[in-house]
Protein backbone atom coordinates (compact mmCIF):
# COMPACT_ATOMS: atom_id res chain seq x y z
CA UNK A 1 0.00 0.00 0.00
CA UNK A 2 1.40 3.28 -0.51
CA UNK A 3 1.89 5.76 2.10
CA UNK A 4 0.51 8.79 0.23
CA UNK A 5 -2.98 9.49 1.04
CA UNK A 6 -4.89 12.77 0.27
CA UNK A 7 -7.66 13.72 2.57
CA UNK A 8 -10.37 16.11 0.94
CA UNK A 9 -10.68 18.93 3.47
CA UNK A 10 -13.84 21.37 2.97
CA UNK A 11 -12.89 24.65 2.39
CA UNK A 12 -14.53 27.28 5.35
CA UNK A 13 -15.19 30.90 3.86
CA UNK A 14 -14.78 30.71 -0.23
CA UNK A 15 -17.71 31.14 -2.24
CA UNK A 16 -18.87 28.06 -3.31
CA UNK A 17 -19.38 27.33 -7.41
CA UNK A 18 -22.30 26.05 -9.01
CA UNK A 19 -22.24 22.16 -9.12
CA UNK A 20 -22.15 22.44 -12.67
CA UNK A 21 -19.53 24.54 -12.82
CA UNK A 22 -17.53 22.60 -10.98
CA UNK A 23 -18.33 19.24 -12.42
CA UNK A 24 -17.32 20.82 -16.08
CA UNK A 25 -13.74 22.02 -14.97
CA UNK A 26 -12.87 18.69 -13.35
CA UNK A 27 -14.16 16.93 -16.37
CA UNK A 28 -12.00 19.27 -18.35
CA UNK A 29 -8.87 18.47 -16.12
CA UNK A 30 -8.88 14.41 -16.68
CA UNK A 31 -6.63 13.05 -18.82
CA UNK A 32 -8.59 10.20 -20.66
CA UNK A 33 -5.95 8.63 -21.53
CA UNK A 34 -4.76 8.10 -18.12
CA UNK A 35 -7.61 7.21 -16.41
CA UNK A 36 -6.81 4.46 -13.59
CA UNK A 37 -8.15 1.05 -15.32
CA UNK A 38 -9.77 -0.06 -12.30
CA UNK A 39 -11.23 2.15 -9.22
CA UNK A 40 -12.57 0.53 -5.96
CA UNK A 41 -14.49 2.49 -3.07
CA UNK A 42 -15.22 1.91 -0.12
CA UNK A 43 -18.51 3.20 0.69
CA UNK A 44 -18.14 4.74 4.16
CA UNK A 45 -20.73 6.52 6.61
CA UNK A 46 -24.47 5.46 5.81
CA UNK A 47 -24.83 5.23 9.43
CA UNK A 48 -23.24 8.49 10.64
CA UNK A 49 -25.40 10.19 7.48
CA UNK A 50 -28.99 8.80 9.37
CA UNK A 51 -27.80 9.74 12.22
CA UNK A 52 -26.94 13.19 11.76
CA UNK A 53 -30.35 13.38 10.42
CA UNK A 54 -32.23 11.54 13.02
CA UNK A 55 -33.26 8.41 10.63
CA UNK A 56 -32.89 4.83 11.21
CA UNK A 57 -29.98 3.63 9.48
CA UNK A 58 -31.58 2.37 6.74
CA UNK A 59 -32.50 5.91 5.80
CA UNK A 60 -29.04 5.92 5.70
CA UNK A 61 -28.41 3.11 3.39
CA UNK A 62 -31.20 4.16 1.02
CA UNK A 63 -28.96 7.72 0.66
CA UNK A 64 -26.66 5.67 -0.18
CA UNK A 65 -27.78 3.75 -2.56
CA UNK A 66 -28.47 7.00 -4.57
CA UNK A 67 -25.09 7.77 -4.71
CA UNK A 68 -23.63 4.45 -5.94
CA UNK A 69 -25.93 5.26 -8.84
CA UNK A 70 -24.41 8.76 -9.64
CA UNK A 71 -20.89 7.14 -8.96
CA UNK A 72 -21.73 4.17 -11.76
CA UNK A 73 -23.20 7.02 -13.88
CA UNK A 74 -20.06 9.10 -14.01
CA UNK A 75 -17.68 6.43 -14.05
CA UNK A 76 -19.56 4.91 -17.13
CA UNK A 77 -19.61 8.31 -18.63
CA UNK A 78 -15.79 8.91 -19.02
CA UNK A 79 -15.18 5.03 -19.79
CA UNK A 80 -13.89 3.73 -16.36
CA UNK A 81 -13.08 -0.19 -17.38
CA UNK A 82 -13.64 -1.46 -13.71
CA UNK A 83 -15.51 -0.04 -10.93
CA UNK A 84 -15.54 -2.08 -7.49
CA UNK A 85 -18.39 -1.00 -4.49
CA UNK A 86 -17.99 -2.71 -1.13
CA UNK A 87 -21.51 -3.62 -0.41
CA UNK A 88 -21.52 -5.81 2.32
CA UNK A 89 -18.09 -7.32 4.11
CA UNK A 90 -18.18 -10.55 5.52
CA UNK A 91 -18.28 -8.47 9.46
CA UNK A 92 -20.87 -6.61 8.34
CA UNK A 93 -23.46 -9.81 9.31
CA UNK A 94 -22.55 -8.61 13.34
CA UNK A 95 -24.75 -6.26 12.49
CA UNK A 96 -28.54 -5.36 14.23
CA UNK A 97 -30.44 -8.52 12.69
CA UNK A 98 -33.20 -5.53 11.37
CA UNK A 99 -30.22 -3.46 9.66
CA UNK A 100 -29.10 -6.50 8.26
CA UNK A 101 -32.39 -8.08 6.65
CA UNK A 102 -33.47 -4.46 5.52
CA UNK A 103 -29.85 -4.38 3.66
CA UNK A 104 -30.59 -7.69 1.58
CA UNK A 105 -34.37 -6.24 0.73
CA UNK A 106 -32.61 -2.82 -0.52
CA UNK A 107 -30.10 -5.13 -2.49
CA UNK A 108 -33.24 -6.90 -4.51
CA UNK A 109 -35.30 -3.76 -4.58
CA UNK A 110 -31.82 -1.94 -6.05
CA UNK A 111 -31.20 -4.74 -8.78
CA UNK A 112 -35.14 -4.89 -9.60
CA UNK A 113 -34.72 -0.81 -10.16
CA UNK A 114 -31.32 -0.73 -12.04
CA UNK A 115 -30.72 -3.85 -13.77
CA UNK A 116 -32.51 -3.12 -17.10
CA UNK A 117 -30.97 0.48 -17.48
CA UNK A 118 -27.21 -1.02 -16.65
CA UNK A 119 -27.77 -3.61 -19.12
CA UNK A 120 -28.92 -0.78 -21.63
CA UNK A 121 -25.70 1.23 -21.05
CA UNK A 122 -23.97 -1.83 -21.61
CA UNK A 123 -22.37 -2.19 -17.98
CA UNK A 124 -22.19 -5.99 -16.82
CA UNK A 125 -22.02 -6.55 -13.20
CA UNK A 126 -20.13 -9.36 -11.46
CA UNK A 127 -20.07 -10.13 -7.87
CA UNK A 128 -16.84 -11.07 -5.18
CA UNK A 129 -17.58 -13.35 -2.36
CA UNK A 130 -19.66 -15.83 -0.94
CA UNK A 131 -22.88 -15.71 -2.30
CA UNK A 132 -23.72 -18.96 -0.49
CA UNK A 133 -24.41 -17.21 2.87
CA UNK A 134 -26.89 -14.36 1.54
CA UNK A 135 -30.68 -15.48 1.66
CA UNK A 136 -31.73 -16.93 -1.49
CA UNK A 137 -33.81 -14.48 -2.62
CA UNK A 138 -31.12 -11.58 -2.47
CA UNK A 139 -27.83 -14.34 -3.92
CA UNK A 140 -30.69 -15.26 -6.97
CA UNK A 141 -31.06 -11.72 -7.82
CA UNK A 142 -27.30 -10.72 -7.87
CA UNK A 143 -26.97 -14.14 -9.88
CA UNK A 144 -29.99 -12.97 -12.61
CA UNK A 145 -27.83 -9.92 -12.85
CA UNK A 146 -25.19 -11.11 -13.70
CA UNK A 147 -26.68 -13.60 -16.47
CA UNK A 148 -28.23 -11.00 -17.76
CA UNK A 149 -25.33 -8.43 -18.37
CA UNK A 150 -22.67 -11.07 -19.15
CA UNK A 151 -22.02 -10.23 -22.79
CA UNK A 152 -21.79 -6.30 -22.37
CA UNK A 153 -18.71 -4.95 -23.40
CA UNK A 154 -18.81 -1.42 -21.01
CA UNK A 155 -18.26 -0.65 -17.29
CA UNK A 156 -16.97 -4.07 -15.68
CA UNK A 157 -19.38 -2.97 -12.24
CA UNK A 158 -17.48 -5.24 -9.42
CA UNK A 159 -20.16 -5.44 -6.04
CA UNK A 160 -18.31 -7.12 -3.26
CA UNK A 161 -20.93 -8.76 -0.92
CA UNK A 162 -20.05 -10.89 2.36
CA UNK A 163 -16.69 -10.00 0.85
CA UNK A 164 -13.60 -10.01 3.66
CA UNK A 165 -10.22 -9.88 2.01
CA UNK A 166 -8.89 -12.49 4.50
CA UNK A 167 -11.81 -15.03 3.89
CA UNK A 168 -10.91 -14.75 -0.04
CA UNK A 169 -7.26 -15.43 0.36
CA UNK A 170 -7.65 -18.37 2.77
CA UNK A 171 -9.80 -19.94 0.39
CA UNK A 172 -7.38 -19.38 -1.97
CA UNK A 173 -4.62 -21.21 0.14
CA UNK A 174 -7.50 -24.40 0.35
CA UNK A 175 -7.24 -24.29 -3.48
CA UNK A 176 -2.99 -23.88 -3.18
CA UNK A 177 -3.21 -26.94 -1.19
CA UNK A 178 -5.01 -29.26 -4.14
CA UNK A 179 -2.00 -28.41 -6.36
CA UNK A 180 0.41 -31.40 -6.70
CA UNK A 181 3.13 -29.53 -7.35
CA UNK A 182 3.88 -26.49 -4.96
CA UNK A 183 6.13 -25.43 -7.01
CA UNK A 184 3.44 -24.25 -9.88
CA UNK A 185 2.30 -21.95 -6.79
CA UNK A 186 4.04 -18.04 -7.73
CA UNK A 187 2.09 -14.59 -7.21
CA UNK A 188 0.28 -15.15 -10.71
CA UNK A 189 -0.93 -18.21 -10.03
CA UNK A 190 -1.94 -17.83 -6.37
CA UNK A 191 -4.07 -14.29 -7.95
CA UNK A 192 -5.59 -16.38 -10.25
CA UNK A 193 -7.24 -18.19 -7.36
CA UNK A 194 -8.94 -15.36 -6.16
CA UNK A 195 -12.36 -14.16 -6.60
CA UNK A 196 -10.88 -11.37 -8.93
CA UNK A 197 -8.91 -14.28 -11.35
CA UNK A 198 -10.06 -12.18 -13.96
CA UNK A 199 -10.29 -8.44 -12.76
CA UNK A 200 -7.16 -6.38 -12.51
CA UNK A 201 -5.88 -4.72 -9.27
CA UNK A 202 -7.25 -1.35 -8.76
CA UNK A 203 -5.14 1.35 -9.57
CA UNK A 204 -7.35 4.08 -7.45
CA UNK A 205 -9.33 3.43 -3.87
CA UNK A 206 -11.35 5.68 -2.54
CA UNK A 207 -12.61 5.87 0.91
CA UNK A 208 -15.75 7.91 2.37
CA UNK A 209 -16.07 9.25 5.97
CA UNK A 210 -12.71 10.39 6.78
CA UNK A 211 -11.76 6.75 7.93
CA UNK A 212 -7.79 5.67 7.75
CA UNK A 213 -8.33 2.03 7.18
CA UNK A 214 -8.66 -0.37 4.68
CA UNK A 215 -11.38 -2.85 6.49
CA UNK A 216 -10.61 -6.22 5.08
CA UNK A 217 -11.08 -5.11 1.50
CA UNK A 218 -8.80 -6.88 -1.58
CA UNK A 219 -5.80 -7.34 1.31
CA UNK A 220 -4.03 -8.50 -2.00
CA UNK A 221 -4.86 -6.87 -4.69
CA UNK A 222 -4.40 -3.37 -2.78
CA UNK A 223 -0.52 -4.14 -2.84
CA UNK A 224 -0.01 -0.94 -5.19
CA UNK A 225 -3.07 1.19 -5.00
CA UNK A 226 -3.38 4.56 -4.54
CA UNK A 227 -5.64 6.13 -1.70
CA UNK A 228 -7.79 8.89 -2.08
CA UNK A 229 -10.25 9.09 1.40
CA UNK A 230 -12.66 12.33 2.02
CA UNK A 231 -14.64 13.43 5.12
CA UNK A 232 -17.73 13.37 3.03
CA UNK A 233 -20.48 10.42 4.03
CA UNK A 234 -21.11 8.41 1.13
CA UNK A 235 -24.47 9.34 0.42
CA UNK A 236 -23.30 13.00 -0.03
CA UNK A 237 -20.61 11.33 -2.29
CA UNK A 238 -20.83 13.32 -5.38
CA UNK A 239 -19.49 13.10 -9.33
CA UNK A 240 -17.14 15.95 -8.94
CA UNK A 241 -15.62 13.86 -5.28
CA UNK A 242 -15.33 11.16 -8.09
CA UNK A 243 -13.57 13.24 -10.83
CA UNK A 244 -11.31 14.91 -7.90
CA UNK A 245 -10.06 11.56 -6.84
CA UNK A 246 -8.99 10.69 -10.46
CA UNK A 247 -7.15 14.34 -10.77
CA UNK A 248 -4.79 13.82 -7.66
CA UNK A 249 -4.29 10.58 -8.77
CA UNK A 250 -3.28 11.19 -12.33
CA UNK A 251 -0.74 13.83 -10.65
CA UNK A 252 0.89 11.11 -8.45
CA UNK A 253 4.30 9.79 -9.11
CA UNK A 254 3.81 5.09 -8.65
CA UNK A 255 7.12 4.70 -8.64
CA UNK A 256 6.44 -0.09 -7.33
CA UNK A 257 9.65 0.40 -5.35
CA UNK A 258 11.77 2.03 -8.02
CA UNK A 259 13.42 5.12 -8.26
CA UNK A 260 12.44 8.15 -10.34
Amino acid sequence: MKKTIARNQSTSGSQPQKPDDNFSKLLEKIDKARLPKHIAIIMDGNGRWAAKRGLPRLAGHRAGAKAIRSTIEIANQIKVKYLTLYAFSAENWRRPRKEVFGLMGLFEETLNKEVDELNQKNVRIKTIGDLTKLRKSTRNKFLEAEEKTKANTGLNLIVAINYGGRQEIIQAVRKCCSLTNSQEIDEKKFASLLYTADIPDPELIIRTSGEFRISNFLLWQAAYAEFWITNTLWPDFTKEEFLQAIHDFQHRQRRFGRVN
